[in-house]
């Protein structure tokens, strides 16, 4: 099969009109910290986007460091500037150097001054920056193998499982599970090389479970879909499209990752997941979607490397893949710029014209608002939208502005299936 995957510009520069939402990115830490994006990539060893693009395609010499202190020490660095007046550390006059609040650990300021000034906007989220300074530490174990942890089977039907209390409550005391990883070889690692005191073990605790969240609030989210256009598991195989997937579900992902749909449906008669994006990191999940179904009760999962309308084009259309029940996207951020704008619109207005049940995350209140916006102007039948019950818990700090309130992986969702009803159109009349 064909993948075709939109070509990088020659400069590899920071850019709106792009398809990739890491290179939109970058744009964005630049237009709030000049000079941002840069530090980054030097502190990763890399000279510029296009590597950075490389070695997350698995094309190039991934990332790499002399020992984990430096690993640690430079991802910590490219969190630092001043957090009042934007300085990044080459900026600095000579004698000032970038102090860390000691409350949160987690933003800097070149003057107290800058401080002063900023402390207003700062008190509002201080106690939240401070759990982020811990999770983006922890997070580390996700690459170990230590996250997420084995969940138990289900003791209640998924229509009784609504939010997260019902499902802690069939999954017992955590506390062994958060222990063993406490103590394991990988924390003791992590806190010798940190550039931080290793916080309480409550808080290390509480930290892990929050990164197990964000985890699970893909699966589960993606369970809460298959329910809310009433899809029936056990009646048929299921196949669902993960849309504008990305290195955040796809790199280091295993062929295991979804199972918690087996215990959310048990005997259910098979469910196929197959994660479509340009920006698809290469790893086990590469490998071709299924015709027809095979195995009952397993999840399948797959990848294919390219925009969502070319993969209906190239694959869908030849009739080499079964089609979707249900298309699901985490965070497709078409609300961003116009390039993701007009990269996605193909693939919307697709989902739209085949009636297709989609079900999207957002971050946030106001990206669910301007998501809804350009749906409806697109003609979409919107189904429903609001907070979503299995958002992440895991708080996400927006990096070159610190100081905006944290928002959260899945914590709104929207679904919406083909064309706008007719009745639902307003006819043009003389008052109009």
């Amino acid at each position: 099969m064909a993948s075709h995957i939109p070509e990088l510009p020659e400069s590899y520069a920071p850019r709106t009109d792009s398809v990739f939402s890491d290179q939109s990115g970058f744009y964005s830490l630049d237009s709030s910290v000049p000079g941002l994006s840069k530090v980054i990539l030097n502190k990763l060893n890399m000279k510029d986007y296009g590597d950075y693009r490389a070695a997350i395609e698995g094309k190039a010499k991934g990332i790499s460091f002399r020992n984990y202190k430096e690993m640690f020490q430079k991802m910590e660095e490219t969190f630092m500037f001043c957090a009042g007046c934007s300085k990044l550390p080459q900026h600095l006059t000579q004698g000032q150097i970038l102090k860390r609040c000691v409350k949160c650990m987690n933003v800097y300021y070149c003057t107290k001054d800058c401080q002063r000034k900023d402390w207003p906007q700062h008190k509002k989220v201080c106690k939240t920056l401070r759990l982020v300074a811990i999770d983006r530490l922890v997070e580390w174990l996700m690459f170990t193998g230590d996250l997420p942890f084995p969940t138990e089977k289900w003791s209640k039907s998924a229509a009784e499982v609504k939010k997260w209390d019902d499902w802690l409550s069939m999954q017992g005391d955590l506390t062994p599970h958060l222990d063993a990883i406490l103590s394991g070889a990988n924390t003791s690692i992590l806190w010798k090389n940190a550039s931080r005191p290793r916080p309480e073990d409550n808080d290390l605790r509480q930290s892990l479970w929050r990164i197990q969240s964000e985890f699970l609030s893909r699966v589960l989210s993606v369970g809460m879909a298959i329910q809310h256009f009433d899809l029936n598991p056990y009646a048929k195989p299921l196949t669902i499209h993960l849309v504008g997937a990305s290195h955040n579900e796809t790199m280091g992902a295993r062929l295991t990752d979804y199972d918690e749909l087996n215990y959310m449906f048990p005997a259910h008669m098979g469910i196929q997941v197959v994660m479509v994006g340009p920006e698809v990191v290469d790893g086990p999940i590469m490998r071709p979607p299924l015709r027809a179904f095979g195995p009952r009760q397993r999840v399948f999962i797959s990848a294919y490397k390219g925009l969502y309308h070319q993969f209906w084009e190239d694959v869908m259309e030849n009739e080499e893949a079964a089609k979707p029940d249900l298309v699901v996207g985490f965070h497709p951020g078409f609300h961003a710029n116009q390039g993701l704008v007009e990269g996605w619109l193909p693939t919307l207005l697709l989902l739209r014209d085949y009636n297709i049940p989609s079900f999207f995350t957002m971050y946030s209140e106001l990206e669910l608002k301007y998501s809804l916006q350009i749906l409806l102007e697109l003609e979409m039948h919107i189904r429903d939208s609001g907070p979503n019950p299995f958002s992440s818990q895991k708080p996400e700090q927006v990096q070159a502005c610190p100081n905006k309130t944290p928002v959260f992986c899945n914590s709104h969702y929207v679904s919406f299936q083909g064309l706008l009803p007719r009745e639902a159109f307003v006819e043009p009349g003389p008052d109009n």
